[in-house]
């Protein structure tokens, strides 16, 4: 874990670094679940891939298995906080990475997040790729005009929280608006499909192409 600068406070979040010490940096976002062991073996593979990852710790320590816990622990996340919280992260991997412009990334309630972000730091954003992502909050709707990066979104045809027609919603504004955004629908896919450690949702194939399409994206950042 590492402690980073947030807006005149701190916050902590685990970082994994490339073995050759360098590389672009990325934002990885947690689930509603809060930042478990899955997302930080996401982070490794993403700094085994060539990234400064960095997972930011945005319940300060609380972690939960159960979903009752995890939609209240959602629905309180304090947005402002996030959002510095957020922020401190994007400085603390573009100041160590070896481009100006970062990625960031996020499942579920990460995904939805990664979208905020990407609106809220188009300076730093270069690329999102959001995973069957929710932004369940009212107050945290983007201002999508502001987006200047690349989207690659990841979207399960069997998702009851944000599935292919709410994903065919959002691809027809953003691309009123001209902007960069693919969304991808994995046919038969349910929500969570990329979690390894949630095997009645898990596929590994849906897993593996979405995986490669990341990689894809990512690397227009250099």
């Amino acid at each position: 874990m590492i402690e980073f600068a947030s807006n005149g406070s701190t916050a902590q979040g685990y970082i994994a670094r490339p073995e050759s010490g360098s590389g672009p940096g990325l934002v990885v976002i947690q689930e509603w679940w809060g930042l478990n062991d899955h997302i930080k073996d996401v982070t490794d593979r993403f700094a085994a891939a060539g990234y400064v990852a960095l997972a930011p710790d945005l319940y300060h320590g609380e972690v939960t298995s159960e979903p009752d816990e995890a939609g209240k622990a959602m629905m309180a996340l304090d947005l402002g906080r996030a959002a510095t919280d957020l922020s401190g992260a994007v400085e603390l991997v573009r100041g160590e990475g070896s481009t100006d412009k970062i990625g960031v990334t996020g499942f579920c309630m990460g995904g939805g997040l990664t979208l905020t972000l990407a609106c809220q730091r188009p300076d730093a954003v270069g690329v999102a790729v959001p995973w069957y992502g929710v932004i369940p909050w009212e107050d945290a709707q983007p201002d999508w005009s502001a987006l200047d990066g690349t989207v690659v979104a990841h979207i399960a045809e069997n998702d009851g929280f944000f599935g292919p027609a709410a994903a065919a919603e959002l691809d027809t504004t953003l691309q009123g608006l001209g902007k960069d955004a693919t969304f991808h629908v994995y046919a038969e896919g349910e929500h969570a499909f990329f979690n390894d450690t949630r095997p009645e949702v898990y596929s590994a194939k849906h897993s593996a192409l979405a995986w490669d399409r990341t990689l894809a994206a990512l690397s227009a950042l250099g």
